[in-house]
């Protein structure tokens, strides 16, 4: 499944909960039907790339990740450590994840269509080189453009379907926050700015980053369906806006964003023990 967009905030997550409480927990999905449930729509993958994040952490503080050495990686391995971001997304799951909706999401993604998508989400999701993703992607982007393509409405589409909402700038932002929150409270960086101040600063700049993200969004999808046709790329689409799916995607986001809040919590507070703190 298309890595999903990072929607909610912590309080959003327990509002979506509590407002889909007609589907649980009478009806909540058994822990071996959300194993599959991770396989067959390639979830699983889109959690573990999650680790792949951290290589940015660093550079949120203001710190140079070349300067912690080996360190840096033994522990963005152990805090991202793939069972614990696994078992992290099925305790949530477990308790949230209807039968119905798993069954909607898990029939479609195992058709024939639905499993060529994941073989080819898993390997973009898992691709280290943003940079030469992106500029493929990119470049792909520029080429339907020019050729006036309706695949551009269709990748679109697609992006929009996973971001109902489109709380996705607030939500990464929030992550943002978070992060230097822990770092502070552990002694790896000074805040000089009030928390409150440095919300206001993230609110003037969500427009710019909004776009950024719509463009990252809509290369990505460029680049991850280049081998797929017009005609498949729109039935994706069509699948991702049905309301069943949206419910999945909601709940989906919702998921990554805590474990993704929480493993930079964890790492923020494990770097005290690898570098001195800086001034933010």
């Amino acid at each position: 499944m298309p890595r999903p967009l990072l929607i909610l905030s912590k309080a959003l997550v327990l509002g979506l909960v509590l407002s889909l409480g007609s589907f649980w927990p009478a009806q909540a999905a058994d822990r071996a039907r959300l194993e599959a449930f991770l396989t067959v729509t390639g979830f699983d993958v889109a959690l573990e790339s999650i680790k792949l994040s951290a290589a940015s952490a660093p550079e949120m503080l203001g710190l140079d990740t070349d300067a912690f050495g080996d360190d840096w990686t033994r522990l963005a391995d152990d805090i991202f450590e793939t069972e614990t971001l696994h078992d992290m997304a099925l305790d949530i799951l477990e308790q949230t994840l209807s039968d119905d909706l798993l069954a909607h999401a898990a029939e479609f993604y195992a058709s024939d269509l639905g499993q060529r998508l994941v073989v080819a989400e898993n390997a973009s999701h898992m691709m280290e080189d943003d940079t030469a993703k992106s500029a493929q992607g990119e470049a792909i982007v520029a080429q339907l453009v020019a050729d006036g393509s309706d695949r551009l409405n269709s990748l679109n589409r697609m992006n929009a379907a996973i971001d109902t909402a489109g709380h996705g700038v607030r939500a990464l932002q929030e992550i943002q926050l978070r992060f230097l929150m822990a770092a502070a409270a552990a002694g790896v960086i000074e805040l000089r700015i009030d928390i409150e101040d440095l919300r206001g600063m993230m609110r003037e700049q969500e427009g710019e980053l909004r776009r950024a993200m719509q463009k990252s969004g809509l290369s990505g999808a460029a680049y991850t369906y280049r081998d797929f046709s017009d005609a498949e790329v729109l039935a994706y689409a069509k699948a991702l806006e049905h309301p069943d799916m949206k419910l999945v995607y909601e709940l989906m986001n919702a998921v990554q964003y805590e474990i993704m809040a929480n493993r930079f919590e964890k790492l923020a507070a494990r770097m005290a023990d690898l570098h001195p703190g800086t001034e933010l």
